[in-house]
Parts: C-alpha cells; sequence; structure tokens
C-alpha cells in the first residue's frame, strides 16, 4: 500500500516511432492528404529551375517568342499551384493541429482530475496549469506543417540531388561534403537539445505555479508587505527559464552559423568550379544557373531541417512530460473497485485502521469504531490528532495502508468511487466556491435541480438571508473563490450546496469555524435539519455545537482517546470533559 509515498517513476522518453503511432497514424488520412500537397508543391518549385537551362540556352539564343510566351505561363501556373498548395496545407493541417491540442489538452485534464488527491498534495496546481496547457502545444510541429514540411524537404533534396547529378557529378559530390559535415554536427546538436527542452517546461511549470500562488495569495502578500521578495522568487525563476533558453539557442545558433560558414563554402566552391567549366565548354550557362537554383532547393531544406528538428524536438520533450502525467495510476484503475452501490443505509464501520502520509510516520493507529445508519459522528481533539485524516478516509480522499472500513458490511475499498461519490456530501473548513454567482455555487452539486429545490436548499441553509440584500439576490457574481463575502456567507453557501446535493453520508470540517455567533445560531438549525436521517462525520472546535452528537470521539495521537456521548464524556471527566471546561471558561 506504501508504494506510492516514495516510488520513483521511470521517465518516459517519447520516440518518433510511439509519437507516429499514437499520434500520427489515426489521423493517417490527413497526414497523407498533407504530404500529397507538399508533393505537388515541390514538384511545381522544379519548374522554374529546370526552365532556366531552356531559356539561357535555347529560347534566348533563338529569339524565340512563342517558346518565351509558353515558358512564362507555365512559370506563372507552377507558382500559382505553390500558392494554392501552401494555403491548403496551413488550412488542413495547422487547424487539424490545433484541434489535435484541443483534444489532447482535454484528455490531460480529465486524466488529471482522476488522480487521487495524495497526487495533488505533491504537486502545484499552477505546475499542472502549465502541463496541461503548454506541453501539448508542441503536438502542432507533428501533426501541422513541421512534420510534413521535414519529409517535403526530403523529397526536394532527394530529387534535387538527383538532377544535380545529371547536370554535374564532381560539382554536386563538391556540395555534399560540406552538408555531410553540417548533418554530423545537427544531430549532435539535437541530442544536446532535448534534454533542454525537457528541463525548460519542468521549470516553466514551475515558475507558472509560484505566479498561480502569488495572484491566489494576493492578500496576504500586501498584508505582510511581501511584495519585494515574491518579486525576488519570480525573478529568481525566470532567470532561470532564461538560463535555459540562452542554453538551446546558443546550440540553435551553433547549427545555423555552422550552415551558413559550409554552405557558404560550397557556393564558393561551385563558382569557382561552374565558373571554370563554363570557360572550358564543359557546362553550358543554363546549365549553371539551373544548378545554382537546384542547390539552393536542395540546401534550402537541409538547412530548414535544422530548424524543424528543434520544433520536433521540443514537441516530443513536451509529450514526455504529458506521457508521465498520462501513465499516473487514477484512482478507478484499482483493480479491487469493482462494486457498483445504487443505494446505500450508511453504516460505517472502522476495523484497526492505521494510516501514514510517510513512511513509518504513522498519523492513525489501529482506529476502531462504528457508526450506525443515520447516526452523527463528531471527532474532536487536538490540531494535528487525525480528525481530518478519518474524515479523508470517509471521503476516500486517502486509502487506510491496514485495518479495513466497511460500508453497509462491505469493504470501502471494494465500492466504485463513482457509485459511492454519488452518496457523499462534504463541507470543508474553507470551503472552495468557484468564480461565478451564488446560484450557480449552489447548483453545482446538482446543476438539473429545480427551482423548488433550490429554493428550499437556501433557505435551509439561510442563504436568503443575506442574498435578499443584493440588488441581483442570488445572480450576485461573487468573484474569484468567493472574496467579495463574507466567510460566514462563504459557508453558508457551501452548506446550501450539500443539502441541494441531497447526500446519504455527510462530512462537515469545521463547517462553523468561519461563523460569528448570529450566522452559527442559523447554521445550527439548518445543520440539525440536514444531518437528519444521515451518517454525519462533524470535526469542530466548538464543542457546543456537538452536544447532541450520537457519538463524540476525542481523537488524540492518532488514537481514539474517548468515546461516547457528551453527558457520557462529560462525566467520566476526561480529556473531553477539560477541553470542554476550557472552552466554557472562554
Amino acid at each position: 500500500m506504501k508504494q506510492d509515498k516514495n516510488s520513483t517513476k521511470k521517465k518516459h522518453k517519447v520516440s518518433i516511432l510511439t509519437a507516429f503511432k499514437t499520434i500520427i497514424w489515426p489521423r493517417r488520412s490527413m497526414v497523407f492528404l498533407g504530404l500529397l500537397l507538399i508533393v505537388i508543391s515541390k514538384v511545381a518549385s522544379f519548374v522554374a529551375p529546370l526552365s532556366l537551362k531552356i531559356f539561357m540556352d535555347e529560347i534566348i539564343p533563338n529569339k524565340d517568342i512563342d517558346r518565351l510566351k509558353i515558358l512564362v505561363a507555365v512559370v506563372i501556373f507552377a507558382i500559382l499551384v505553390q500558392a494554392v498548395t501552401s494555403f491548403l496545407l496551413t488550412k488542413i493541417l495547422s487547424v487539424q493541429a490545433q484541434y489535435l491540442i484541443a483534444e489532447l489538452r482535454a484528455q490531460v485534464q480529465q486524466k488529471i482530475l482522476g488522480l487521487p488527491i495524495r497526487f495533488f498534495d505533491n504537486t502545484k496546481s499552477g505546475a499542472l496549469v502549465s502541463r496541461i496547457m503548454t506541453d501539448v502545444e508542441g503536438v502542432r510541429n507533428l501533426i501541422g506543417t513541421g512534420l510534413v514540411q521535414l519529409v517535403g524537404g526530403t523529397i526536394t533534396a532527394v530529387v534535387s540531388l538527383v538532377l544535380l547529378l545529371q547536370i554535374s557529378v564532381s560539382m554536386t559530390l563538391f556540395t555534399l561534403i560540406p552538408l555531410a559535415i553540417f548533418a554530423v554536427i545537427a544531430l549532435k546538436a539535437f541530442k544536446v537539445i532535448r534534454p533542454i527542452f525537457r528541463a525548460r517546461g519542468k521549470i516553466n511549470a514551475e515558475v507558472t505555479g509560484r505566479l498561480t500562488e502569488t495572484l491566489g495569495g494576493i492578500r496576504v502578500i500586501k498584508g505582510f508587505n511581501a511584495a519585494p521578495q515574491e518579486a525576488k522568487v519570480f525573478e529568481k525563476g525566470v532567470h532561470e527559464l532564461f538560463v535555459n533558453v540562452k542554453k538551446s539557442l546558443t546550440a540553435t545558433a551553433f547549427m545555423t552559423s555552422s550552415a551558413t560558414f559550409l554552405l557558404g563554402l560550397a557556393t564558393t566552391g561551385i563558382l569557382g568550379i561552374g565558373g571554370y567549366k563554363i570557360m572550358i565548354d564543359e557546362l553550358s550557362l543554363g546549365e549553371f544557373l539551373s544548378f545554382t537554383f537546384l542547390l539552393g532547393l536542395m540546401v534550402a531544406p537541409i538547412v530548414q531541417m535544422s530548424n524543424i528538428g528543434s520544433q520536433l524536438t521540443e514537441a516530443l520533450a513536451g509529450l514526455d512530460r504529458t506521457e508521465e502525467l498520462m501513465n499516473e495510476t487514477a484512482e478507478e484503475e484499482d483493480p479491487n473497485r469493482h462494486i457498483s452501490i445504487e443505494q446505500l443505509q450508511g453504516a460505517i464501520s472502522f476495523e484497526k485502521v492505521s494510516f501514514a502520509y510517510e513512511e513509518d510516520k504513522d498519523v492513525l493507529h489501529e482506529i476502531s469504531f462504528n457508526a450506525a445508519a443515520g447516526e452523527t459522528i463528531a471527532l474532536v481533539g487536538s490540531s494535528g490528532s487525525g480528525k481530518s485524516t478519518i474524515a479523508g478516509l470517509v471521503a476516500t480522499f486517502i486509502n487506510p495502508d491496514s485495518g479495513r472500513i466497511l460500508l453497509d458490511g462491505q469493504e470501502l475499498s471494494s465500492i466504485t468511487l463513482e457509485s459511492y461519490r454519488k452518496h457523499l456530501g462534504v463541507v470543508l473548513q474553507d470551503e472552495f466556491l468557484f468564480e461565478g454567482t451564488i446560484r450557480e455555487n449552489i447548483l453545482y452539486a446538482r446543476p438539473q435541480a429545480s427551482e423548488k429545490e433550490l429554493q428550499a436548499a437556501v433557505e435551509g441553509a439561510y442563504v436568503n438571508e443575506f442574498t435578499d440584500r443584493f440588488e441581483a439576490g442570488l445572480d450576485t457574481v461573487i468573484g474569484e473563490r468567493g472574496v467579495k463575502l463574507s466567510g460566514g456567507q462563504r459557508q453558508r453557501i457551501a452548506i446550501a450546496r450539500a443539502i441541494l446535493a441531497n447526500p446519504s453520508i455527510l462530512i462537515l470540517d469545521e463547517a462553523t469555524s468561519n461563523l460569528d455567533t448570529e450566522s452559527e445560531a442559523l447554521i445550527q438549525k439548518s445543520l440539525g435539519t440536514l444531518t437528519q436521517g444521515r451518517t454525519t462525520f462533524v470535526i469542530a472546535h466548538r464543542l457546543s455545537t456537538i452536544r447532541k452528537a450520537h457519538q463524540i470521539l476525542v481523537v488524540e495521537g492518532g488514537r481514539i482517546a474517548e468515546q461516547g456521548t457528551h453527558e457520557e464524556l462529560i462525566a467520566s471527566q476526561g480529556r473531553y470533559f477539560e477541553l470542554f471546561t476550557y472552552q466554557a471558561k472562554i
């Protein structure tokens, strides 16, 4: 059970073959259409250089105007074909690439939402945002014009090479020497660049994560005048990003400068060799010009391949990180969870349950208790005693390391999470509200609920007590995380959401901690209605709020120190009596 705590996942490295099988091949019809278009475009691109020989060696010397007109028309048509195919390539492949990016983002986000709570406890939300939005963007270079240009460039280079050999074998072989040297340099550079791009994704995720935290905690930052130190932290992150980008730019610049130097040598050599061959009548002027243009057609895609290669390397590095996420084990992938439940009574039993967040540091030690269906179980104790951990186990946010949790006699670990959580309601101490209206936040539990059901929940949680004073009522926009509302108002909205969900099992994690005395009195009334007939686990620091609980569990040091009703625990004058007496004095 403890494997997931300290396990180190093997880093995945996505190969071109893997990317081809999973991304390109399923969209082969689009890709092959793109290849066909680029072949047509490349064939059209040969018309101009090949026509130069005819133009210089036949049409001009013979002053053949009729053939000149035909030649001009053919070249114009070839240029038109290139323009049309270029437009269609962008229209078809680039749009398809963006669709794939959107599809992958949705898949990654869905995968992340299915991961266990422990994963989120160890990962910044901002970092996950970066991985969802940024890491998959490189895919456009696989399905988009990048890969097609790579294939098309290869075709162009090969055809150009054949035509160049037909014109002059010696001049062609001379140009291949610097091109071969450049190819070796480029291959070695790509091996260096891929880890750099992979590290960039990680750094970018960390910087984005910190920035997200900073913006979310702006009130704390301003309250402690901590803007300068946050600025330093962010500055350090972006500097690391800059250093990473500088490394990749250095490698890319080295390739570019190598290409410029080597191809410059080749061009100069061709100028000398070609000029000499023309002088000794081994080469016509038209053939020399054709050779020069064909050489450009061969060299251009090779140089372009260095840029495309960088893009593909970046894409594969992003897919490496995406693959890591997609290979994480989701909650529902547990093979032991195979029982789906439609109805439940709500009886929950803990049998010698132990749990640890870290190896050999148990938070709970063989906890055992029984909660009958419809009972209210109160969990009290000092901070860090294990109360929230017990609630987390009931909510299936975490799983026990040993022992069993039974739901109506069945092991909770064998019940599918989807079917169980349909019957579960949770109200947390720091309840999360989404940006939007009060109505939208309450309906979040059951979007299809009727207006009558909504109003019943609003009245049950006394939300109308403050929304009636708002001009827009339930349609009041509350801002990100409900910043425009007081703590008590946010808590009442959260309770209304739980009432509307109509759960069989309810968890209240210090649900009244943010309430003033007046709000608490109102909420206690609504909680009385909410908990009726439901198995309820209440974590409360204010012991006055749990006097009517069927059972009170006093948790200390991960163990149940005392157990009983309010009256029984007061009579025993143990730990609960101490806590209650202390709060009464306050």
